[in-house]
């Protein structure tokens, strides 16, 4: 490690800088002064003769040779994450950690019931839940940031031969309504009755937005024709807004089962229309799998899970061996 032109903290150090875009959030995040970073930036550079940051704008730019090191800095340290792991399940899940990745809605409304069975059966496991978009989740999959995780939207292209990924259960997306609407009061409406609906909806760009629109086309549903009045960031602000009575929505039934309970949203049926999607799990059968992580997949998925999914294939003493072999012919691969 001595003959190496650079140290872990440096590219810890790097990482942060790159993902904060300042050297003084970097120093904040790492819970270190901006001289200490600078210096160690300046130590870097000096050791490897070449710049990694260009000074001239506001925002900490890197340099191409910046973005070189980041990329297999990244591999590094996920590399030394997993292995400190690996130590860690030495002890069986009397310790460790669990890092479960999700997409928006069911890293909201599904995956905290998993993991607080989890913990009722294993307390001494730390576990972790990252909830971000599907791109994003993937992508932490793939690098072995995380263990696996449950996503709603389409696996990026790129990762589709990389990533394990497995139909898990199927999410209905309802069609809710002020209690006190007029359609609420009768037992189906017509496909026709949408267009005569305000609808609140997320952004246009997020997943089960276009997850909806590609459902309700399917349906013969014409989305160019529903009237979106007002577009929210969250799934929260949309209940409560049609709680309210500004418009309909859809959401996943798994988002508003306590408000079917209190009856204070109407969850309304559309004749002949059933709007669903296919939640998966996915997980990188190349990275090392934690005692932790078999555990979960094999006693809480199950449980939640629509009748007849396939389990993740992928045993975990060959994913163990996959990745030894890896790490030992080239770590920066691994």
């Amino acid at each position: 490690m001595s003959d190496l032109p650079f140290t872990l903290d440096q590219l810890r150090i790097l990482k942060a800088i790159a993902t904060e875009g300042s050297f003084k959030r970097a120093a904040d995040s790492l819970y270190v002064s901006q001289p200490a970073v600078s210096l160690q930036v300046q130590n870097l550079e000096r050791q490897l003769d070449v710049p990694l940051f260009d000074r001239g704008g506001r925002r900490a730019q890197l340099t191409e040779a910046g973005y070189l090191l980041l990329s297999y800095g990244e591999k590094i340290l996920s590399l030394c994450q997993e292995t400190c792991r690996a130590l860690e399940d030495l002890q069986s899940l009397q310790g460790g950690t669990l890092i479960v990745g999700a997409s928006q809605t069911t890293g909201t409304y599904l995956l905290p019931r998993m993991i607080g069975m989890f913990r009722q059966r294993y307390p001494d496991v730390a576990v972790q839940l990252q909830v971000h978009s599907t791109r994003r989740t993937s992508w932490s999959v793939a690098n072995g940031q995380v263990d696996l995780a449950i996503i709603g939207g389409e696996v990026p292209a790129e990762l589709q031969e990389t990533l394990e990924i497995i139909p898990y259960a199927e999410d209905e997306l309802a069609l809710i309504l002020p209690a006190f609407h007029p359609l609420s009061k009768v037992e189906t409406i017509h496909r026709e009755d949408l267009y005569k609906l305000q609808f609140i909806a997320l952004d246009s760009q997020s997943t089960i937005r276009k997850v909806i629109d590609q459902v309700l086309s399917r349906c013969e549903i014409d989305t160019r024709r529903l009237k979106i009045e007002m577009e929210l960031n969250s799934i929260e602000a949309i209940k409560n807004a049609v709680q309210s009575g500004l418009g309909a929505a859809f959401v996943s039934i798994s988002a508003i089962e306590k408000e079917l309970q209190m009856g204070i949203l109407h969850r309304a049926i559309i004749e002949q229309v059933v709007v669903k999607r296919t939640l998966s799990v996915i997980a990188n059968p190349n990275r090392y799998r934690s005692k932790a992580a078999e555990a979960f997949i094999k006693e809480i998925l199950p449980r939640f899970a629509s009748p007849g999914w396939q389990q993740i294939t992928m045993h975990p003493s060959k994913a163990k061996t996959e990745t030894i072999k890896a790490a030992a012919s080239n770590p920066l691969e691994s």
